[in-house]
C-alpha cells in the first residue's frame, strides 16, 4: 500500500512507515494513492466479521503483510461484535460499543496496536494522542503494559464524562494522562506541535494514535461492511448514513467503505454546535470558531483533523461535496431526542442521538436509515440518567473503574511544559 501526503505529494510511504510515523511532513495526513474497488462485494457480506475485514484490510495493504498475518492481527483486534438494533420501522442503529472500553474507538485502537507491534521492531515508541473522551480509553486499554512502548494522552480537564475519565486515567504504568487546562483543539494543537519538532520525534520515538493515523480509519471502513451484511436485501437499497462526527474519522472510514464499492446511497455527517463543517458545507467559507463544551463532548472539536481526507477523497472520486448531508443539534435538542429515544424503548446516548436526530429528519420515503452509536450510554451516566430521570445499568468495564483513584497530571495549554513531561519519560 502506497500512501502520499495531502500537503506535500512528494512524500510518499508504505501503510508500514504511514502506521510508525502518524503525520507527514507540515502535519499533512497520509491517503492512499490508489483506491481499487473491492469484487465480489457479495461474497463478502457473507462472510463473518473476522474473515470479512481480513479480505478488505489485505486488499487494502496489498503485500506488505501476508493475509495470514493481517488475519493474526484481525482476530486478536476485532474479538467483539457490532450488532445492528431495530429502532423505528426504518431506522436502525449500528451498535459499536460492545468492546472493552465501550465506544466505537476500540476497533481502530486495537488495530492499531496489533499493527505496531507487528512493525516496530526493538526501538521504543512513544505514543501521543489527544482525546475528547473515547480515543484515550480504546488507546491506552490497547496499548496497556505493551513493551517497549509509553503511550501520553492529552484531555481537556473537566471537559470529558468522569466515567470516561476514570476509564483510561487509573491504569498507571506504561500509560500516562495528562489533564490539559483548555479544549480539545488546544490538546490536538500541541499533538501537532510535538510532529513538528524533529528532536523530540527523534529522542522519544514519537506516534500517534489518534484518527490521523491510518490504520485507525482502515479498521473502522470495517464495520460500515459488517452493518451492511446485517441488513436485509430490501434495507441494502437506498440505504442513508448518518455519522455523529466530531474530528471527522468515522465519516472518512465510511466514505472510504463507499469508495470501495459498499453500496451506501449516502452520508449525513451530525454535530453538536461545533458546526465548522456544517457552516463549510452550507456558506463554502471554513472559518473555525472557539469549541464550545456540549453533551456530546466527543465532538467537541472546532477544527476537525480528518476534514482534508474527505476533501481529497471527494476530489478523487469526483463527488461532489454538496451530496453529503449535514445538520447540528444543540443540547436542549440532543436532550429532547434522547427522551424521543428512550420512548421508543431504545436507551442511548448524546452522540448517538444527534446522528438519529438528523437521519430522521432528512429520510426519505423508500429509504433505509442506519445512525451510529458510538459509545455506552452508561459512559454518560450523569448526564443521561438526569435526562431520562432513572438510573441506567452500568456495565462491569466501568463499574470496576468506577472507585479508583485518578493518576493524571495537571498542566496548563503550554507545549514547552508538555515538552518537557515528554522528554522526561
Amino acid at each position: 500500500m502506497n500512501l502520499y501526503n495531502i500537503k506535500d505529494h512528494s512524500e510518499q510511504v508504505s501503510f508500514q512507515q504511514a502506521v510508525k510515523q502518524g503525520l507527514g511532513r507540515g502535519q499533512g495526513l497520509f491517503f492512499p494513492d490508489t483506491i481499487t474497488p473491492l469484487e465480489n462485494i457479495d461474497t463478502l457480506l457473507s462472510m463473518n466479521l473476522v474473515d470479512r475485514s481480513t479480505e478488505i484490510l489485505s486488499h487494502l495493504i496489498g503485500d506488505e503483510l501476508s493475509k495470514e498475518t493481517v488475519y493474526s492481527i484481525v482476530s486478536k483486534a476485532f474479538t467483539f461484535d457490532a450488532p445492528v438494533k431495530k429502532v423505528t420501522e426504518n431506522i436502525n442503529a449500528l451498535e459499536l460499543f460492545h468492546g472493552p472500553t465501550l465506544a466505537f474507538k476500540d476497533f481502530g485502537g486495537r488495530f492499531m496496536a496489533q499493527c505496531l507491534a507487528q512493525f516496530k521492531g526493538p526501538d521504543k515508541i512513544t505514543i501521543l494522542t489527544a482525546t475528547s473522551g473515547d480515543t484515550g480509553a480504546a488507546v491506552a486499554h490497547a496499548f496497556y503494559n505493551m513493551e517497549n512502548i509509553d503511550v501520553v494522552i492529552l484531555y481537556p480537564k473537566g471537559k470529558i464524562s468522569p466515567l470516561q475519565e476514570k476509564l483510561f486515567c487509573t491504569l498507571g504504568g506504561n500509560i500516562t494522562t495528562i489533564a490539559i487546562d483548555g479544549s480539545f483543539d488546544d490538546c490536538q494543537a500541541m499533538v501537532k506541535q510535538a510532529f513538528d519538532d524533529q528532536e523530540l520525534k527523534q529522542a522519544i520515538g514519537l506516534n500517534s494514535a489518534n484518527s490521523i493515523n491510518i490504520s485507525r480509519l482502515l479498521a473502522q471502513i470495517c464495520y460500515y461492511f459488517e452493518a451492511f451484511a446485517q441488513l436485509s436485501v430490501e434495507q441494502r437499497d437506498n440505504l442513508v448514513v448518518s455519522v455523529p462526527s466530531g474530528n471527522f474519522g468515522d465519516l472518512t472510514a465510511g466514505l472510504l467503505a463507499k469508495s470501495l464499492g459498499l453500496p451506501i446511497k449516502r452520508f449525513i455527517a451530525a454535530t453538536n454546535e461545533n458546526d465548522t463543517v456544517p457552516r463549510f458545507l452550507r456558506d463554502g467559507s471554513w472559518e473555525p470558531k472557539a469549541t464550545i463544551a456540549t453533551l456530546s463532548n466527543a465532538m467537541d472539536v472546532s477544527q476537525p483533523n480528518n476534514w482534508p481526507r474527505i476533501e481529497e477523497l471527494f476530489k478523487v472520486q469526483g463527488w461532489s461535496l454538496s451530496e453529503l448531508g449535514y445538520g447540528k443539534l444543540n443540547d436542549a435538542q440532543t436532550r429532547e431526542t434522547l427522551v424521543e429515544l428512550d420512548n421508543l424503548g431504545y436507551l442511548c446516548e448524546p452522540h448517538g442521538a444527534i446522528a438519529y436526530s438528523e437521519l430522521r429528519k432528512q429520510l426519505k420515503e423508500g429509504e433505509t436509515g442506519l445512525f451510529l452509536c458510538t459509545a455506552h450510554p452508561a459512559k454518560f451516566k450523569e448526564s443521561v440518567e438526569e435526562i431520562l430521570g432513572r438510573e441506567i445499568f452500568i456495565p462491569e468495564e466501568l463499574a470496576s473503574r468506577a472507585d479508583l483513584a485518578l493518576l493524571s497530571k495537571e498542566l496548563p495549554a503550554d507545549f514547552a511544559q508538555v515538552r518537557a513531561l515528554l522528554m522526561a519519560l
